[in-house]
């Protein structure tokens, strides 16, 4: 059974289309990610399915409850963790726990015993009598996301949850996720991180409010088209502005410290590749045809749809 579906859900602000005719599922008991830079249409394609602002056009179903015509029956069965989530400083964990369990009206039979759950879980045990405002950025995190689940929803909405968290804190947030797909829950998160989306069951690519690649991590990087070589040399940034002026390929981009260059011609770019940077005076630490990450793949398809080259 579908936990989600759209079809061609659109929200348009006068000219603007912020979200263009998306359709996709999600599937019960699944991680869906939604993937794209900041201004895609993430954020507000978490608010119409969260029935927090109505579609332009189009339909959509959250657990089998119509957006728009269900609206009120949506929100009481499912978790939304926003961008900005509420937390009130002046009140402790556990005070701020117990607040949205008031709002979400779960009755105080049991409800300790649910508490102590979750903040067992999140690793907040030691920290319930600590004031939210004297939280780390990452236990802010996990104690909304703690908040989110208090009613048990049965879809969790997380708009951006890692964004601007520490390594450690985001790792430990997604084995909180992982726990969940445990308890049945289907989860519905958004990322500008294409490396948090590997971690996802399926995923979807959206750009400008449109959708352009759904389906598990290894369907979506068989739309890459190309090969990618790794390049590595002694001054990458200043490799990369040689090699995007006399290399003949469809990309050259800066991947941490190394050099990501996607061609049809392998053998061709790698002789192009040595000559260009022995000329300038630059060391050649490694070059190497490595597979395909999200993010090459992203970056691949939507230079792919700019130029027309996708249905």
């Amino acid at each position: 059974m579908e936990a989600i579906v759209t079809e061609a859900l659109t929200k348009s602000f006068g000219e603007l289309s912020a979200v263009d005719g998306l359709t996709f599922t999600v599937a019960e008991g699944e991680i869906f990610g939604l993937v794209g830079p900041d201004g895609a249409g993430k954020s507000t394609t978490m608010r119409l399915l969260t029935s927090i602002m109505e579609p332009t056009s189009g339909d959509a179903w959250v657990g089998g409850l119509h957006i728009v015509n269900e609206a009120e029956a949506i929100k009481e069965e499912i978790g939304y963790m926003s961008q900005r989530f509420g937390l009130y400083s002046d009140l402790t964990v556990e005070e701020n726990i117990d607040f949205y369990a008031d709002i979400y009206r779960v009755p105080r039979k049991g409800r300790r015993a649910k508490t102590d759950n979750l903040l067992a879980f999140s690793n907040l045990t030691p920290f319930r009598k600590r004031l939210a405002r004297n939280l780390s950025g990452g236990m802010k995190q996990k104690l909304g996301l703690v908040c989110a689940l208090i009613h048990t929803p049965k879809v969790l909405f997380l708009d951006e949850p890692t964004n601007g968290v520490d390594p450690v804190s985001r790792r430990d947030f997604w084995r909180i996720l992982y726990h969940l797909l445990h308890e049945k829950v289907t989860i519905f998160v958004s990322t500008a991180y294409l490396d948090e989306a590997e971690r996802c069951n399926r995923v979807g690519l959206i750009n400008k409010g449109r959708l352009l690649a759904c389906g598990t991590p290894d369907e979506v990087k068989k739309l890459m088209s190309g090969t990618i070589m790794e390049i590595r040399s002694s001054e990458p940034r200043r490799a990369m502005v040689i090699l995007r002026e006399q290399l003949q390929a469809d990309s050259v981009g800066l991947f941490g410290d190394c050099l990501h260059v996607v061609t049809h011609e392998p053998d061709k770019a790698t002789t192009q590749t040595k000559e260009a940077l022995i000329k300038a005076g630059l060391k050649l630490s490694g070059i190497r045809t490595i597979d395909p990450s999200l993010e090459d793949v992203f970056v691949s398809v939507l230079s792919g749809r700019e130029g027309g080259k996708l249905p």
